[in-house]
């Protein structure tokens, strides 16, 4: 891996990112649920300064800090179009780009369902990927602008992942996510990864990150099999009180 990961708690149940190349020192914030939490958290690590913001989508707690972030640190903001109707933006990302962090690359994948413009980000080489609100601990994010066919597209793309692909996502909804998970699936082997989460979270530890792999075996969204059948799921846990 050429990434220093560090992810901490903010907002209600967000997660901050921040990035570090390894090779040249150059350090980037994924999303910006809250600019005066990050620049604490720059400063703890000793990282030095804030280079470049990344934008999945144009959430206000995704993109809520660029404005504080930019005027204090001066860093590049790069992101979907759709984070112009939010936060300041300076370069515009879509599928097929590359944002260099130092000399990591990270691969610009479109992955609409969240929101229209939403995007995943990519280190093929270091077999790790920020995903935003597309992809969970057991979950998926909410369908607040696609379609169930979109969203079932995005995480299908997601899927053809190695499995020891690191997943870093934004939030921490892994309780949730669980009961609803094994409303819909019994199989004792989801109920003992369950019950490790559960350990995780009663010990005040983040389930953030996961991997492909263990997401593809027991997610509830993933294991779906077609869009008709996501669909379904995604229709039963908006409306899940477990």
């Amino acid at each position: 891996m050429t990434l220093d990961v560090h992810l901490f708690p903010c907002l209600s149940d967000n997660y901050g990112l921040l990035i570090r190349d390894r090779a040249t020192g150059t350090v980037a914030a994924i999303d910006t649920p809250d600019a005066d939490r990050i620049l604490k958290e720059l400063e703890g690590l000793g990282w030095g300064r804030l280079d470049l913001i990344v934008n999945t989508h144009w959430h206000a707690d995704h993109t809520g800090g660029n404005a504080a972030l930019k005027a204090t640190a001066a860093c590049m903001i790069h992101g979907p179009e759709e984070v112009r109707r939010a936060a300041p933006l300076d370069h515009v990302i879509a599928q097929g780009d590359t944002v260099s962090v130092g000399e990591t690359r990270l691969q610009v994948i479109a992955a609409p369902g969240h929101t229209l413009g939403h995007v995943v980000l990519h280190d093929v080489e270091g077999r790790t990927a920020f995903v935003g609100d597309v992809l969970f601990t057991l979950g998926c994010g909410r369908l607040f602008e696609g379609t169930p066919d979109q969203m079932w597209a995005s995480l299908s793309a997601l899927m053809d992942w190695p499995d020891e692909t690191v997943i870093w996502c934004a939030h921490e909804y892994t309780a949730s996510n669980a009961r609803f998970a094994l409303s819909v699936d019994d199989r004792p082997e989801l109920r003992v990864h369950v019950e490790g989460l559960m350990r995780q979270i009663k010990a005040g530890q983040p389930t953030v990150p996961t991997t492909i792999g263990a997401e593809r075996r027991f997610n509830p969204f993933l294991t779906a099999g077609d869009a008709a059948t996501f669909a379904k799921r995604r229709a039963a846990k908006d409306s899940f009180r477990g």
